[in-house]
């Protein structure tokens, strides 16, 4: 599975701390941890409290392009910011993200050809997340119809089946799991599937095991992406012990060290 490092994002109190005082040694040194741990690229938000987010995110990518070249995820609802964030982040990273609405697809999908970034796409639009598998798939397909008309591969496009918390919305998990696996139909290549993973536990009591559970049942219905804490090791032996199961990993006694030595 592709793992997206969460950590990087303003909404957390140290990353908001370090981008307003431009303490890079903190955002370098979750950089490098996150990648340590098995992420293979890097989430990439300023937060909603950033004063200056183009400025911002510039400072972030630069100081992060200083300690590795891996695909980041340039994550930003503005859409300055976000050509900014691709121009630096280079070929292969990720705009994270658009939603189905044709607006935004007119707009965001052509700064991705124009960048040759990935794109992360949520199936909302207007009317927002559908309550069900059969509306989001609905979403899903015109998304795909936009990126081949922006001349977008699909292996390139992944599908974020948009999970709410559990605590609020606990039919939705039912429905993103099928998404996951309806998406595979969607065309011939099909697009990825990701999940934006800490959105199911938000507001409950045991988020890390309701993440790992969660994670393991989307692996088993065809998820190929997660944007997630690398850094929760139960987490990432969750999700090794699933890709082995299900038969994407040789088995070995030491398996979970064979993974992270890969």
């Amino acid at each position: 599975m592709f793992i997206i490092g969460e950590k990087i994002n303003g909404m957390f109190k140290n990353v908001s701390e370090a981008i307003a005082t431009k303490n890079k040694l903190i955002i370098q040194e979750l950089a490098k941890k996150q990648l340590e741990a098995g992420a293979d690229a890097l989430d990439v938000n300023v937060g909603p409290a950033s004063a200056d987010p183009l400025k911002d995110m510039e400072w972030l990518i630069t100081v992060i392009r200083e300690v590795t070249g891996m695909p980041l995820a340039v994550d930003t609802t503005k859409l300055a910011v976000m050509e900014k964030g691709l121009s630096l982040a280079g070929p292969g990273s990720f705009l994270n993200s658009t939603s189905g609405q044709k607006e935004k697809l007119d707009l965001l999908l052509p700064l991705a050809k124009k960048y040759n970034s990935k794109v992360i796409a949520l199936t909302m639009n207007k009317s927002g997340v559908p309550a069900n598998a059969e509306a989001r798939l609905e979403i899903a397909a015109n998304i795909v119809a936009a990126a081949m008309e922006h001349g977008i591969e699909t292996e390139n496009l992944y599908i974020d089946a948009v999970i709410l918390p559990v605590n609020v919305a606990q039919d939705h998990a039912r429905a993103v799991l099928e998404t996951i696996k309806q998406c595979k139909l969607i065309c011939d290549p099909p697009p990825k599937t990701i999940l934006g993973l800490s959105n199911v536990s938000q507001g409950t009591l045991n988020r890390p095991l309701v993440d790992k559970t969660f994670l393991v049942m989307a692996l088993a219905l065809g998820l190929d992406a997660a944007i997630l804490n690398p850094l929760d090791k139960e987490l990432m032996d969750s999700m090794i012990t699933a890709e082995l199961l299900l038969g994407k990993n040789i088995y070995c006694d030491s398996y979970l060290d064979a993974y992270r030595k890969k």
